[in-house]
């Protein structure tokens, strides 16, 4: 006899699973823990088959019968619903989100909180919106273009110019899993405006050394940004020497900071 909304809202766990069958292969099943599955038996080629159809109450009796019919239809046209499933949930894992995401997990245990997140944002911002669920291998250098075009347009050259630099890595490493064949971000050299570079030379004049100072003082930025630009006029070190500054340097009754030769 058919399945009924009031007969499976009135089932009780047992101690162990069980089956209750509607019509036309479709049945669910109950467990221990309380968990209902709909789960579809058919045959194709000659071999007895089963699916999942969802989870009750998330899928109500009303939608596992219609999707038991449309696995059906498929059935009927030849297709194993089953392995279509299959084919499509592979699919998406080779989408250009998916891939790039998973070359950031990587990414995660060689660098720098700050610098993975940077990347991430990138993709995030400028990518995923508008690549992100295209299959990688069907993404070409004019689709990729479009998307970097737009960072373009708000005159931020050089972030395009790292954007590609990031997509690159993510097309390689799709190369490299055998999800994609080449790297179409390598036939965009010359298509981008060139990135506007600036120099800042050293401030020489004593009254502006006063400006640089009260700018220092008026960041509003991460704290530890702001720690490190007031603790730079006192030592004069470069950049790097004091961003990978560790403990073991520092002398503190000495009053010394020795900088190892590979710092």
């Amino acid at each position: 006899m058919a399945l009924s909304d009031i007969a499976i809202r009135n089932a009780r766990p047992r101690e162990k699973p069980y089956k209750v069958a509607d019509d036309d292969g479709l049945t669910l099943l109950g467990n221990p823990n309380g968990s209902e599955w709909w789960r579809l038996r058919y045959r194709f080629s000659g071999c007895e088959k089963m699916m999942s159809l969802g989870v009750y109450p998330e899928v109500g009796l009303k939608k596992a019968r219609e999707r038991r019919v449309a696995a059906r239809r498929l059935i009927a046209d030849g297709i194993d619903p089953s392995a279509k499933r299959q084919a499509e949930r592979a699919s998406q894992d080779d989408t250009f989100e998916a891939i790039a995401r998973e070359w950031l997990a990587m990414q995660a245990k060689k660098v720098s909180a700050g610098t993975l997140g940077r990347k991430r944002d990138r993709l995030e911002d400028f990518i995923f919106p508008y690549l992100g669920r295209r299959q990688i291998a069907q993404i070409t250098a004019p689709n990729l273009l479009a998307a970097l075009r737009r960072i373009e347009a708000r005159g931020t050259q050089e972030t395009a110019h790292r954007t590609r630099a990031v997509c690159s890595r993510v097309f390689r490493y799709a190369i490299a899993t055998g999800r994609a064949e080449r790297d179409v971000s390598a036939d965009l050299k010359g298509a981008l405006a060139p990135a506007v570079t600036r120099n800042f030379p050293a401030i020489t004049e004593p009254t502006r050394i006063g400006e640089l100072l009260r700018a220092i003082e008026g960041y509003s930025g991460q704290r530890a940004v702001l720690a490190a630009l007031r603790l730079a006029p006192y030592v004069f070190v470069r950049p790097g020497e004091l961003r990978q500054a560790e403990w073991a340097e520092f002398d503190l009754e000495a009053a010394e900071w020795r900088i190892r030769p590979s710092a």
